[in-house]
């Protein structure tokens, strides 16, 4: 097959099945907490999940490969509803644990925690979706944002706590590990040597062209350089890609309406775009067409969106970088 021919083929193929867009499934958002109550979902389950969950699920039936969700810095995972809404419609189940309310500096609290959520998922989740619904744990992925980010690293990386799950696919989404180089929160991830990450896994890291300028004098930039996403591309290996949305801010893949004291802050702490709707299309798709390559084995999207085939990219791509 010609260059040509396959690249159009791609295109075809991407055209058909828009990423960028909400999916052919309906989906169904459900929470679960840990405490057994009668007020809630998880009240009638033998394992309740260590951590309170956000999970968004197709409605139809049919088996589908699960993505771990991780919060960013004291946010909310209802934050993150139309993300998980986008990534669940093109069949996906969505798992975004509540890691913590309050947390100082130390990730060690929510990398253990985000284990125990794994090691739960075999025995605790299917209790919670419904029947016709399934959930091939074989096939699982594990993301964060900020400093949800950082802790899927560290996690994966075996920096603490184990899990008894195979991870296919790692997505950091704007990761930060602390306030500066020198400055990392501990347990620290970046080691500052190229492609150290000793990862058996495929990696994506998507950043934000706006997460590393300050908004005012008053706050420090969100996603500083030193510690941002470039520096945790630099450490991948094979198999990695790397996307940085130009004009886009660190915040804006959240909800475009964030409520309560938290909510109103992500408005007004970190330099945003002009709306939040391109960048949460733009990281719903690509994590979509990540998850299609490497868990399902259908690259066409993901390929599309490298070679600048999809016409449907919400965003302007300030950098595209991909170690196969």
């Amino acid at each position: 097959m010609s260059s040509s021919t396959s690249s159009s083929a791609v295109a075809s193929t991407a055209a058909t099945n828009v990423v960028f867009e909400i999916g052919k499934y309906k989906v169904v958002l459900q929470r679960a907490e840990p405490e057994t109550t009668c007020s809630t979902k998880s009240s009638n389950i033998p394992v309740p999940p260590p951590k309170p969950l956000l999970i968004g699920m197709p409605c139809e039936a049919g088996e589908f490969p699960l993505l771990l969700l991780l919060h960013g810095y004291l946010l909310s995972n209802s934050f993150y509803s139309q993300l998980i809404q986008h990534i669940a419609s093109h069949g996906f189940i969505v798992v975004a644990p509540q890691l913590y309310t309050i947390a100082g500096p130390d990730t060690t609290g929510e990398i253990k925690s985000t284990a125990a959520i794994t090691n739960w998922l075999s025995e605790g989740l299917q209790f919670l979706l419904p029947p016709h619904v399934q959930a091939n744990l074989s096939k699982l992925a594990l993301a964060g944002h900020s400093r949800g980010g950082k802790v899927s690293f560290a996690l994966a990386l075996g920096k603490e706590g184990n899990t008894d799950r195979k991870f296919s696919a790692l997505i950091g989404v704007d990761p930060v590990d602390g306030m500066d180089k020198g400055k990392q929160t501990p347990p620290p991830v970046l080691t500052y040597v190229p492609h150290s990450f000793d990862l058996d896994m495929a990696v994506m890291v998507i950043g934000s062209g706006l997460g590393e300028v300050k908004r005012n004098p008053l706050f420090p930039p969100c996603a500083p350089k030193g510690v941002n996403h470039e520096d945790f591309f630099n450490e991948c290996q094979k198999p990695a890609c790397y996307f940085v949305a130009k004009e886009c801010g660190h915040l804006d893949m959240l909800d475009d309406e964030t409520k309560g004291i938290r909510g109103k802050s992500t408005y007004c702490v970190c330099k945003n775009g002009k709306s939040r709707e391109p960048m949460r299309k733009f990281v719903g798709g690509v994590v979509v067409a990540f998850l299609q390559a490497y868990l399902e084995g259908d690259s066409s999207h993901l390929m599309a969106i490298r070679d600048g085939l999809d016409e449907t990219l919400p965003v302007e791509l300030q950098i595209v970088k991909f170690n196969l």
